[in-house]
């Protein structure tokens, strides 16, 4: 009970982070890791999976917000978003590879403003978030000794 309830509250923070709330969920991912509480390939879909699904809550959030932008409270002035939107433009939709990064999901709400192909969306940030954790995984590994 208490392994489903660690790993329910993995999904839900990497999840979180993800979204528009501010988390780090790798220090979660990280402290799951280290005390055992699944094998590694199971905590590695478990946040990715979460942390996709906060990358289509953003993503959905700028296909909704996108008719709100010429409003003087919209978040980005229209500066911000011309300069996401050429960003993106340039780059295309191999900008959410970086997804995983720190600043990330500002391109996965910039896909959803520009409505980004839903599927090509799911796939390159699927790929992105779950191999952020496979990495995080792999290097708590070799950092502790321990065999992936």
């Amino acid at each position: 009970m208490e392994a489903t309830a660690a790993l329910a509250g993995l999904f839900l923070l990497a999840m979180l982070a993800a979204s528009p709330v501010p988390f780090q969920s790798e220090v979660v991912f990280v402290g799951l890791q280290l005390s055992g509480v699944g094998p590694i390939w199971l905590l590695v879909l478990i946040a990715g999976a979460g942390n996709t699904l906060g990358a289509f809550i953003t993503y959905g959030l700028g296909r909704g917000a996108s008719r709100w932008r010429n409003r003087r409270w919209f978040p980005a002035s229209a500066a911000q978003m011309a300069r996401a939107e050429a960003w993106f433009a340039r780059w295309g939709v191999w900008v959410l590879l970086l997804s995983w990064a720190p600043g990330g999901d500002l391109a996965t709400l910039v896909a959803g403003v520009l409505r980004t192909p839903i599927w090509l969306f799911a796939l390159f940030v699927t790929f992105a978030k779950t191999g952020r954790y496979a990495v995080v995984g792999w290097l708590t590994a070799q950092a502790m000794g321990f065999s992936a």
